[in-house]
This record gives structure tokens, sequence and C-alpha cells, in this order.
């Protein structure tokens, strides 16, 4: 009890401090306790039970301070009063509902409800001295202190803005005053701590961001631009949509902050962001009090080619006949769905001045809407014609009320229920002490427990709770602001949205947009991908804006905005754009086809000439040329060519589990007898010059034994190799769907990589032991010596198979097997040439060479003796 009279003593010393420099005059009459306030009137109709309402039906224009320099004192222009026009209906939905309650024989029976309007000039100051003065009974005097009638108020209905509520509930909280605000819902208010006696009946707005979202996805606006109020209200509802837009992948383009009051400089600032952004729609939501000069700042500097997206409490309808509203022209606002109260037009119908003629505030509103005066005194000193007698309020006309309850006004209608409802259980669970009915303060503080929580009123599925903390299933109409050349301005519903089951309607023709978009607008940062693209986002940039990037090789998309390329099945390759998917065909290296014809081609001719070259030297096998180069080991090497050349068709044509099996190790033997052959006849070359001198023991490995049996070591070394290969891990048919990208390719899989490899190691390693070998014997005499021609032999051999390694590792499919098979040809086509082409040009063409005299001729004494050992060799 200390704090709440410390509370009083501080909120006195405030009004006492504070009143005087208000733009108020006071005029003291019969009473001491009568004040009469020049610009806020007051308008009281008695009952039983009084509840007061507190409305911004007056604007007050601050007082401007002008010094003019050097001309005397500084001056204080006269303060100017405007009627709040669109906001009367939150007055007449209050008096509708009370006259309701008393007209109800089942709601507060034999109790006629009072009331008490009150304005306070959306102004935080004088919403205190509203307070002040309802407390009091007449005028801003001390608290507690009460010179007016029998004092019954009961509780407040008031604050149409939060801050607003705030400001009063610094007065009436020290008094347990219930406070029943009508405005948006704020979780500010939801303090019990700071804020124990106030009650809200907005509704709070749990899925509105989810609304959005629904809006954005229909129209694909992914690329928005966000107006949020500079408070924990607008913080916490960008919260939850930033959220749920990163789910769906939406951006924010840009996110600006407003502030209550602006400046000149700062209306231009904001609207030269919003113009130079790159979205095309602008979403705006906050409280009233953050939002209300907003649309004052896009008129002074207007935004063209924007679509606004906001609430309701974005009021945009003004009481001006300003024709630059045309900026709004298009403007879609969400509102929870307007209900029709029944009876609230015949209400209106029956309201007239000369028969209400107490009601100031309803005379003060014909006033403004006809621009015409009941009395003669003018304050502002302008001549205005003379009001006729009757004025129904039918004429009105329609764009400047409303005769549709909106949001706030149905929040009005629901508080004075809410207060009817509570005081009727508390008078029935009370009714031994009806007598203590003047008793305000136990009425006040009692009703409390009552108002904590309880359905207001039973209309279109209203689950409102007194503090809207209760979740309920959200409906918000969606409406389009329209405004026409004759100054007239309405709100079209255009569809309907319930976020909490996916429910979204709108129907697009009854959408007027602005006049620079001639069809609905679109809003994205980057176009969208076609078919065969993907989106690629930068680290740097939001998801929105991405680059269109070509599917990589093997891969498809098919529809628009593909976050991801999809691979085709195994079988199927992309088409050219990359769209769709057409099947493989299948491929191999077959005899066929140009490539496969010609290396057949080739292999069969080598072979032929080979033969041909055999037949050469069986024909001339006595000629001392031949007999010279070991006769019996060209047989061999020539027999073995003729297979390595056959051997290659193995790899052509259709492959099949046979020739996986043969192909490698026929062409490894083989290649391995023809390698071994070289080599016995490089080591046969090297020990003949050995052995000159007679009795030498090496002159036993000269013979043909000695050569044929290296030749089959060496062979057999080679088939264990094989055959190693061939139980363990054997080459296998497989259909590789991965080497080309259009084709199957049926092909012979290695099996054992590393086993193959050996092989091809193994016979490297004889290669290059015939061409060190050949190397060492390439200068010895030259009429009885091939080892230069075995020399340059090995190294066309041994160039082209290391060549083959890594050509054969970079190529797939059909073109790895006509590598290996255009190596096999050239390497033995190498061998063929180097070794067996001079000795056929001396035997066909060079007869007279090719004769014992000759060579005896050339040959010098070592020679001789060399030649002696030689010619036994065959």
């Amino acid at each position: 009890m200390g704090l709440e009279k410390l509370g009083l003593f501080f909120s006195t010393l405030f009004v006492i401090l504070f009143l005087p420099f208000s733009c108020f005059e006071y005029h003291m009459e019969n009473s001491t306790c009568h004040l009469e306030r020049a610009y806020s009137p007051t308008y009281k109709k008695e009952g039983d039970l009084v509840i007061g309402g507190f409305f911004s039906l007056y604007q007050k224009i601050e007082l401007t301070y002008h010094k003019v320099f050097f001309q005397g004192p500084p001056l204080w222009t006269a303060p100017r009063v405007q009627v709040l026009r669109k906001y009367y209906q939150h007055i007449l939905a209050f008096q509708f509902a009370v006259d309701e309650i008393n007209k109800n024989p089942h709601l507060l029976p034999n109790i006629t409800l009072g009331y008490q309007l009150l304005n306070n000039f959306h102004q935080d100051r004088l919403a205190v001295e509203s307070s002040l003065t309802w407390l009091s009974g007449m005028g801003p005097t001390i608290p507690n202190y009460s010179c007016g009638t029998e004092p019954n108020s009961v509780a407040a209905i008031g604050g149409m803005t939060s801050k607003l509520s705030m400001t009063m509930a610094t007065i009436l909280k020290l008094y347990k005053v219930p406070q029943i605000t009508y405005g948006l819902f704020d979780l500010l208010l939801t303090d019990k701590v700071q804020y124990p006696y106030i009650y809200q009946m907005g509704r709070r707005e749990f899925t509105l961001h989810l609304a959005f979202i629904q809006l954005m996805l229909h129209f694909g606006w992914t690329w928005v631009g966000l107006l949020l109020s500079d408070n924990g209200t607008g913080e916490n509802f960008f919260s939850d949509l930033k959220e749920e837009m990163d789910r769906n992948g939406l951006c924010v383009a840009f996110k600006e902050r407003v502030v209550p009051k602006f400046d000149s400089y700062e209306y231009y600032k904001l609207s030269s962001k919003i113009s130079a952004s790159s979205s095309n729609v602008i979403f705006i939501y906050g409280d009233t009090d953050s939002l209300q000069e907003l649309a004052n700042a896009f008129i002074v500097y207007a935004v063209y080619g924007k679509i606004f997206v906001s609430t309701t409490a974005w009021d945009i309808s003004f009481d001006t006949d300003v024709q630059l509203l045309t900026h709004f022209h298009g403007t879609i606002l969400f509102s929870h769905s307007q209900i029709e109260i029944p009876g609230f037009t015949d209400f209106l119908r029956s309201l007239k001045p000369s028969v209400n003629s107490e009601d100031i505030f309803l005379k003060t509103f014909f006033e403004s809407v006809f621009n015409c005066k009941f009395s003669g005194k003018n304050h502002m000193e302008i001549s205005y014609t003379m009001c006729p007698d009757v004025l129904p309020l039918r004429d009105v006309l329609f764009r400047k009320f409303d005769k549709i309850i909106m949001e706030l006004s149905f929040n009005v209608y629901k508080a004075v229920y809410l207060v009817a409802h509570a005081l009727h259980q508390m008078l029935q669970s009370e009714a031994k002490e009806m007598s203590g009915l003047g008793n305000t303060p136990v009425l006040s503080w009692k009703l409390h427990h009552f108002l904590k929580c309880r359905s207001t009123v039973n209309i279109a599925r209203d689950e409102s709770c007194g503090d809207g903390a209760r979740k309920a299933v959200e409906t918000y109409d969606i409406l389009n602001y329209k405004y026409f050349i004759d100054w007239n301005e309405i709100l079209v519903k255009v569809g309907e949205v319930t976020p909490h089951d996916q429910g979204f309607s709108i129907n697009e023709e009854d959408i007027d947009w602005p006049e620079e978009f001639s069809q609905t607008p679109t809003s994205m940062c980057s176009l969208s991908c076609g078919p065969g693209f993907k989106k690629t986002v930068h680290e740097s940039q939001p998801v929105c804006c991405f680059d269109c990037t070509p599917c990589p090789e093997g891969q498809i998309s098919n529809q628009t905005d593909a976050e991801q390329c999809l691979p085709c099945l195994e079988d199927h390759y992309p088409s050219r754009e990359r769209d769709h998917c057409l099947p493989k065909t299948v491929t191999f290296l077959a005899y066929e086809e140009p490539l496969g014809m010609t290396l057949a081609s080739a292999a069969l001719c080598s072979s032929l000439l080979t033969a041909l070259v055999l037949g050469v030297f069986v024909k001339h096998r006595d000629t001392p040329i031949v007999k010279a180069n070991n006769r019996s080991l060209s047989y061999t090497l020539l027999v073995s060519l003729i297979l390595c050349f056959l051997c290659s068709l193995l790899f052509i044509g259709h492959p099949n589990t046979t020739t996986c099996l043969l192909r490698q190790t026929t062409f490894a033997v083989v290649f391995t007898v023809a390698l071994s052959s070289i080599l016995a006849k490089t080591i046969t070359v090297v020990l003949a010059f050995k052995t000159t001198k007679p009795g030498s023991k090496l002159r036993r490995w000269l013979s043909s034994t000695a050569s044929y049996s290296l030749i089959l070591m060496c062979a057999l070394i080679q088939m264990c190799l094989c055959g190693i290969w061939l139980g363990t891990y054997p080459p296998f048919l497989e259909m590789d769907v991965l080497a080309e990208p259009v084709f199957i390719v049926v092909q012979c899989n290695e099996g054992s990589i590393i086993t193959f490899y050996c092989v091809l190691g193994y016979m490297a390693l004889l290669a290059l032991g015939s061409f060190t070998m050949a190397f060492l014997a390439r200068n010895l005499p030259d009429t009885f010596n091939e080892a230069k021609f075995l020399t340059f032999s090995m190294l066309v051999f041994c160039s082209v198979w290391i060549s083959f390694l890594p050509t054969y590792q970079s190529t797939k499919g059909k073109a790895m097997v006509a590598v290996e098979v255009f190596s096999i040809l050239a390497s033995s086509a190498g061998l063929l040439t180097c070794i067996f082409a001079p000795k056929c040009y001396v035997i066909l063409l060079r007869a007279d060479r090719n004769t014992l005299e000759i060579l005896k001729k050339k040959a010098n004494p070592r020679e001789a003796r060399s030649s002696q050992v030689l010619p036994h060799q065959s």
C-alpha cells in the first residue's frame, strides 16, 4: 500500500506541474468544482452503473513555437483541433452495445447501464487528464476528491493504442480500476506486474505471419521488403515471419524499422530506399502508434511501382480529400473477419442531432461531415453555413463512414459486453449485497475476478479471452483498398485465409492492382530457372538470389527452379537440353563399324604379311643371312607375331564369357613367347662374341636347346601368372552404363587389376631385358649382328606400351578396347618391321649380298673366327 501512495503522490505532482503547459482553457463558473474544457468535451449518460469510454474522436494539433529574429519575444501559434471522423464508429459501437444491454431483460435486470464518454485527443498527456477527470467526477482535480454526482463508475474502456493504454494505466491501476483496451493486442500489456488490471480485447495474431506466407506463395512473391514498428511487437512478428520464410525459401530484400516520429529527411531516406529496392512487394506490420505517420511519409515522397501489404492497423483511410491517396490504390490488407452486428444499421438510422441534442460528439461529427454549424459560435473564425434541423446519419457519404462495423469497433462492442457479463455474474453471486451498489471501489476491485477469462460475445465463433492469450482458430479477410477519382475509397474483400488448416481462397479478378502493374505483379530477386538448369546460390547472397547453372553431365532437371539436378537411370542418358532422359543403346567394338573394321583388317593383313615373311625365311633358309641370325628363333618369333596379330581379333566383336577369359591371357602368353624369342636372340648374339676361344664353357648356351628352354621357361612363368589370374578373380562380362553417356558398353571387366598389371609388368620386364641385351651388343661387327635391329625394335615396342598405359587409363568403353588393339598391332608391327624388314630387303632385292663369299670378304679376322661358330647354330 505504501508503493501505491508513493505512485499517487508522483502522479498528482505530474498533473500539477504538467497541465499548466497544456493547451486547455478552464473557466470557473458558479461552482468551484465546475470546470469547462474549451477543446476537450465530455458526454455522460446517467445510469445505475457507469462505464467510462476513452476515445480519440479529436486530434489536437500541437502548438508550434516560432521565434522571429530581432522581432520581439517568442510567439505561440493558436491550437487547432482536427476531427477524426473514421474513429467515431468506436463511440457508436460503444453506445449501441449499452443500448442493447439495457433492452435485454436477461442481462443486468433492473439495472440501467450508463456511460461517460471522454476524448483523449489521441495524446498521452491528455489521456492522463481524461483519466483524472473520470475518477474525480468532473475536472482534473486532485484524486480521491469528487464534488460531482455519486461515484458509480465501475470500469474504463479505452486505449486505441498500447501507448495510450499504458498512460491511462499509470492513474487507473492506483485504484484497481478494471481497464479494458480495444486496440490491437500487445505483448507488453500482458505483463501483470506492471499492468495488473488491463484486459485486452484485441485478438492475438498467432498465425498472421502464416497468412502472409500463404499470400506470398500464392503469387510467387519470393523477394519482399519489410517495414516493421521499432518495438517488441515488430521484432516478435519479424522473428516468426523470418523463420517461416526461410522454411519456404522466401527472402527479405530489406528490413526497415519505423519510429513513431519522422522528420523530412527520414521521409526521403525511407522512400528512396524502398524505391531503389528490386522488390515490388512491401510488407508493413506494426502498431498504430508506429505506423500512423508512415502513410504521411508516402504522400510527401511518393513511392511508385510497389505493392503494399499490411494489416488494418496501418490506417491509410484518411479524413482528407487529397488525391494523393491514389498512391495506396491496390494495397492488400489483412483483417480479422469482419462481423456485421444485427441491428447496428437501424441504430445508425435513428441517430439525429435534433433527437440526441445532448450528444456533443454526434453534433461535432455532423458538423465535420457536412461542413456546417448547429450554432453561431465559431472558435476558428471561419464562416460556416447553419446545419439543417433534420440530418439523418444515412445521408453520410460512404467514403466518410463505414456502416459495417470494423475490427476495433467490434472490440469496443465486445468490451462493453465483457463488463456487463462480469457485472451480471458478480451481482448474482453477491445478491445479498445489492444495497451496496453505490460503493464503487468495492465493485471495481471485485470485478477483476470475473474479468479474468470469459467469452465476451457469442458472435461468429469469437473465442477471445479477457487477456487475449487464448489460442483460437484465426481467420483473416484479405481486403483490397481501392481509391477512386471522385475521392471515394473502399475496402473490398477479395479472399480469406485460415492459416491453421492451410485454407486459402482469393479471387484475383476482384483485385485492383496499382496503375503501374498491368497484370498480377511479380517480386523475385532472380528470374526462374527453366528445365535443364538448377539454382546456384552464392554464400554471400540470400537463397532467392541465385544463378541458373546448367545441369552437369548425366543429370537433368524437368521442373522450374530446381534445387538439384537429378541423375538419369543407369540405362538412360540426358537429352541435349538436359530436361528429360532418353534410353541408352547397347554398343561394343563391332566388326561392322569403321573402327572395328579397320582394326580387324589391319590385324588380318599384318598376320598375312608376317606369314609371307615366314615363307620367305623358310624358302631361303639355307642362305647365309637367315642362317647367321638363328633361323629357328626367327621362325618362332614370326609364328608368335602371327598369333599376336590374330589375338587382337578376340578384342573385336560382341564380347562373351569365353572371349573375356581368352583374350588377355592369349595376348599375354603369345607376346611373352615373342619377347622371350627376342631375348634369346639377343643373348645368342652377345654370347657368340664371348665364346671365340676354343673350349669355352659358354658355347653350350649357344645351342637351340638352350634357346628353346629359355622361351619355354619364360612362357611357363607367364602361364602361371595367368593361371593364378583365372583361378582367383578372372575377367568377366559386364554392361558398363557409365563409360559413355549415351551407350551401354558391353565389355570385359579385367577382374583382378593387380594380376592384370602383373602380367603386363612381366612382359615389360622381358622387353626391358631384351632391350638391355640388344643395346649392349649394338656395336658388335655389323655383318653377322642384328643387335641394332633388335635394339630399335624393342625401343619401338617399349614406346608403344609406355604410351599405352596412360591412354588406357584415360579412356572408357570401346575406346579402351580400341587402344589396346592398336597397341597390340603397333608393337607387333614394330617388331616385324624393325627386325625382319632389313633381312627381307637383302633376301629379295639384294640377293648378291646374301652369299658366303661376300660375307667373308667383308669380315675381319675376328669376324672370320666368329663365322666358324655362328653358321652351325642354325
